[in-house]
């Protein structure tokens, strides 16, 4: 082989010994602290896939309050429901979510204040906390 060929051989070759080097990479969980936006990113996302399929009236990230227009599912069309979700924390945690409800049937004066049934309130709070911490399980970060 001539020297200029050879030369340019090991030019090639020699970036290419880097390629054999394995670094480990070590895979954990994604941080349960995000706030790009004023709260808990994990718990916004979460509660509006939660309550996807009703209208929204209003959205605050900075804030962290979604609250719906009153929905009526199709079954039940003389019943209403409205919800509010205040997300009180950038952490993920239990008890930095707050949801309440608003339940109203049509009666012959129009709609009327019912109660909300039991366990309503409770079940949307440990959906949105179920869906924020399999988005967060999701979320892996290279360290």
């Amino acid at each position: 082989m001539r020297p200029t060929t050879l030369a340019l051989l090991l030019a090639l070759l020699v970036p290419l010994a880097a390629c054999g080097k394995k670094d480990r990479v070590k895979v954990t969980e994604a941080p349960a602290r995000v706030t790009t936006i004023g709260v808990n990113s994990y718990l916004w996302r979460a509660s509006l896939d939660t309550i996807g399929f009703m209208p929204l009236a209003q959205v605050d990230s900075n804030g962290g309050v979604i609250i719906t227009d009153w929905y009526a599912t199709p079954q039940t069309p003389n019943e209403r429901v409205k919800v509010t979700i205040a997300i009180l924390d950038t952490e993920l945690r239990a008890d930095a979510i707050r949801v309440s409800a608003v339940r109203q049937t049509l009666g012959g004066a129009g709609w009327i204040d019912a109660a909300v049934r039991a366990g309503t309130v409770q079940k949307l709070e440990e959906t949105i906390l179920g869906r924020a911490r399999d988005l967060r399980r999701s979320q892996l970060v290279d360290r």
